[in-house]
């Protein structure tokens, strides 16, 4: 059975092109973890980007690991046989360093299971000198890792690119001095970007409430967020081909961040300041792609925002290559991106409102008017294209009933010209429950309750199930309620989700949160005070906390905040 296991990843390699792949024993194997399917990690660019980092390197084998399938995961444990990597089937447990790459909170549960099955102690306290190093980055572990402080010995805070190298230098001299693993440890502290939680004593009162964070002597007060100066520098694009992604595009990153100011939108915060790559970087990397004859996915925060969008897509078209994106904003579309898109076979534009009501749109920040959603929707009608998609959500900060039903009403508007220009394709609206994010202005807010998210939906369904061809799908509210717990979770939550994992995983956090004395509720719907310590408070944006705040505020009193432009000195991240 362990054969055939080993068998299968030998297969799933042999499908692809563009591994790195070296001889045992040559190199210090790194694993490279993604805490989901083989499917969804293929899909992300992150993972492709820091794979081929590392494995540039002359004295780094790093091979990717992935969360095996269900039947899969029962034949390891009946066989009792490790988890393993892709390229040279090599146990979990002797990999030097394992690097997870955090995208979602929901993966959290999945982290542990991966350890569990990789026969690596779970517990960063209990692992010894001759243990895996176990580090995570990506966008969870950036925010706000507390829930897996003490599962994970570092976190890499910010982008990858700028902090992995000297991290690397770091843990490679430490184990060529045969240092302790706590020296390692002091030593990673010091490398800009790295955040070592088992550094930082966080000190409750007796009724909870998180009272002081507290750095060990010789330790850094804050982590300073770490970002790409220049991405040209950087080139961003698939590295690994497979037909074995979400979308099967080769992924190329055209910007970073976004200067928009959505107010609740983490990565708008946590990836600023808003950077674009130049035209002649991303046509290069349009021309490597030309040999794969894949579908171009261009990926960037806002990808209409990017200044040469036009020029980009008659280049990936002169190629005779296609090209796709996930969404744009309504109000900066053009008709040539839309014509592009209808050449390339796109049949759905995707536009993101998130809100159904001018009010909503003015409390997130989000800069999007109706008109700008009938005037995309005319330019995707005349390129031919039949179906539309929105994003929505429902249960945002200061949202009111006639705020949902105004959701209803603008699909049926938007559905109504639809048909009378001639489309009868469906209208599909893509819900998700608001969930308030660390560093973004809504940190301070409660999540809309059960029953209000449930209401919520219900009107949206029933407003719009007379309508024919308008699909209205709404994400799981009980996985919503644990994502938000886990987004502003602290350790103690920390220690409610690994005794969740001893009991099934995330169908059991919230049992296990009652059985370590902890409230849902609490995380979920308090108000936090406007001077309350938060768990991430190590962590530093470059922002301050005061113009988050008044952010919150502005949210309240319906104020705008425009969008970033060079020279701008309001947030701070820019000096």
């Amino acid at each position: 059975m362990a054969w055939e296991l080993k068998q299968e990843l030998k297969e799933q390699l042999a499908a692809e092109e563009g591994y790195y792949r070296y001889p045992l024993g040559t190199r210090l194997p790194v694993a490279l973890a993604y805490p989901n399917s083989y499917f969804v990690g293929m899909s992300n660019l992150g993972l492709h980007i820091i794979y081929e980092l590392l494995n540039k390197r002359n004295d780094t084998a790093c091979e990717r690991v992935f969360l095996p399938e269900r039947k899969s995961i029962e034949r390891y444990e009946n066989t009792r046989t490790p988890l393993m990597s892709v390229e040279n089937q090599l146990p979990l447990q002797q990999f030097a360093m394992i690097a997870f790459v955090l995208s979602f909170e929901m993966d959290y549960f999945n982290v542990v299971r991966m350890l569990e099955l990789g026969k690596v102690r779970v517990r960063a306290a209990e692992r010894g000198d001759m243990d895996p190093l176990v580090i995570a980055g990506g966008p969870c572990a950036t925010f706000n890792p507390e829930p897996l402080s003490a599962v994970i010995d570092a976190f890499v805070i910010g982008e990858g690119e700028v902090i992995m190298p000297a991290m690397m230098d770091v843990f490679y001299q430490a184990r060529s001095e045969g240092v302790s693993r706590q020296e390692m440890l002091q030593r990673l502290a010091q490398v800009p970007g790295v955040y070592v939680p088992s550094l930082y004593e966080h000190r409750y009162t007796e009724e909870g409430r998180l009272q002081a964070i507290v750095p060990q002597a010789d330790t850094p007060a804050t982590i300073s967020r770490q970002w790409v100066q220049d991405l040209d520098a950087y080139p961003a694009h698939t590295v690994v081909r497979t037909d074995n992604t979400e979308f099967n595009f080769y992924l190329i990153e055209t910007a970073r961040g976004c200067g928009r100011h959505c107010r609740f939108c983490m990565a708008g915060y946590c990836f600023r300041r808003p950077r674009n790559r130049s035209l002649g970087v991303v046509t290069r990397e349009v021309k490597e792609a030309l040999q794969y004859k894949k579908r171009i996915g261009l990926m960037g925060a806002a990808i209409s925002d990017y200044p040469e969008i036009n020029e980009l897509c008659k280049d990936i078209l002169g190629e005779g290559l296609s090209m796709s994106v996930a969404s744009f904003r309504a109000d900066s579309v053009t008709q040539e991106l839309v014509d592009s898109l209808a050449e390339s076979g796109l049949k759905t534009l995707t536009m993101a409102p998130e809100a159904g009501s001018s009010r909503m749109r003015a409390v997130i920040n989000k800069g999007i008017e109706e008109e700008h959603l009938f005037r995309a929707m005319d330019m995707g009608l005349q390129a031919g294209i039949r179906h539309f998609r929105l994003y929505i959500m429902i249960g945002l900060p200061f949202e009111q009933e006639e705020d949902v039903e105004a959701i209803v009403d603008l699909a049926g508007r938007l559905k109504d010209y639809m048909e009378e220009h001639g489309s009868k394709g469906t209208l599909t609206l893509s819900v998700n429950p608001f969930i308030p994010k660390p560093f973004t202005p809504f940190q301070w807010l409660p999540m809309a309750d059960k029953k209000y998210v449930e209401k919520a939906a219900k009107t949206l369904t029933q407003g719009l199930r007379k309508r024919k061809n308008i699909i209205v799908g709404v994400e799981s509210p009980k996985e919503a309620f644990v994502q938000g717990v886990l987004a502003r979770g602290d350790r103690q939550v920390g220690e409610a989700l690994l005794l969740a994992c001893e009991n099934g995983g995330s169908k059991a956090f919230k049992r296990a949160m009652k059985d370590c004395g902890l409230s849902m509720d609490d995380y979920l719907y308090r108000q936090r005070g406007a001077d309350e310590l938060f768990p991430w408070e190590a962590l530093d944006m470059g922002f301050s906390r005061e113009y988050i705040y008044q952010e919150m505020k502005k949210a309240e009193e319906l104020k705008p905040t425009i969008q970033c432009f060079d020279g701008c000195h309001r947030c701070g991240v820019c000096g």
